[in-house]
């Protein structure tokens, strides 16, 4: 059946959908190492009126463990769970972008990339799935003031809380590394004027080996951004982090061309895997002491809202 394509923006998201493939399930950010370094450093650098609960040791304990969770849930032993949640790891900024802005909600986007013929595991649901989350843990953290304010058991919303912080973080770490971002996530596709590798390694040599060898926590400390919490709705601010995110694919590119993911690289290739790991620790950090301020907002219960 020929497909019906509704408007030229449509048009241009099906030649480059034609024209790129889409991503490996199996892909995996940071790996292991760079996960854990942005969970124990984003509760690390959590502010003194943040929940104890949350800054313990067993708590940064726990949530740095969570930091590589979700790769644990992409198995071929699970194919089900593979197909549903591997495009919440990231988003190709090319083909959303074809569609227009971004809607803030994952079925509005979803009804648009279906309008235009495709199919939303093509382009990716990152910023959808890292909202979700964080609403998640913003709902447990309001249910955490509300029990300890009438002195109940907070025990259970801890736990809850302290999980929801972790699976949140590999959202945001994803968001971090540059290939999780576009169209060019594991080889260079579409015009190649610099000679760019094209070979489908580049994703995992700058997250995987090169990041274990070589990045360890005190360097990405020493770049963790001050503070900026986030009033509202954290949607847009985290599609912003994600395009800063994105301006970077090219260097990348540019450190693999010259070596800089081979043994310890160089001073620049490391300082700038730091970097993007400060990145991600430093947004994670925002986004979990933004969803305990906002847990302060009152609002109804989901029997009263019925």
């Amino acid at each position: 059946m020929e497909r019906t394509i509704l408007n030229p923006r449509h048009a241009c998201l099906l030649l480059i959908l034609g024209l790129f493939t889409a991503h490996s399930p199996l892909a995996h950010a940071w790996g292991d190492e760079g996960h854990r370094i942005i969970n124990r450093l984003a509760i690390f650098n959590l502010p003194s009126d943040a929940p104890a609960f949350l800054r313990s040791e067993a708590a940064i304990r726990e949530i740095e463990y969570l930091g590589p969770e979700p790769d644990r849930w992409r198995s071929p032993s699970e194919p089900e769970l593979v197909d549903a949640q591997a495009p919440e790891h990231f988003i190709d900024l090319e083909l959303a972008d074809a569609l227009g802005p971004l809607p803030h909600r994952r079925f509005d986007f979803e009804a648009k990339v279906f309008a235009a013929g495709e199919r939303p595991e093509k382009i990716g649901l990152q910023p959808w799935q890292t909202t979700e989350v964080w609403e998640r843990l913003k709902a447990a953290l309001r249910a955490y003031r509300h029990l300890a304010a009438s002195g109940q058991d907070t025990a259970p919303v801890e736990q809850a809380a302290i999980f929801y912080a972790g699976w949140l973080g590999h959202y945001v770490g994803d968001g971090s590394q540059p290939l999780h971002t576009t169209i060019r996530y594991n080889g260079w596709v579409g015009p190649n004027p610099n000679g760019y590798t094209t070979a489908h390694q580049i994703h995992w040599e700058f997250e995987g080996p090169f990041i274990g060898a070589n990045i360890h926590p005190p360097q990405v400390q020493a770049l963790i951004a001050p503070l900026q919490p986030i009033q509202g709705d954290v949607f847009d601010p985290y599609v912003a982090y994600l395009r800063q995110s994105a301006t970077q694919v090219e260097q990348v590119y540019i450190f693999e061309k010259s070596g800089g993911f081979t043994g310890a690289g160089s001073a620049q290739s490391r300082a700038f895997a730091a970097e993007r790991l400060a990145a991600g620790a430093s947004m994670l950090r925002d986004l979990i002491y933004s969803a305990w301020l906002q847990s302060a907002i009152p609002v109804k219960s989901p029997w009263e809202a019925q």
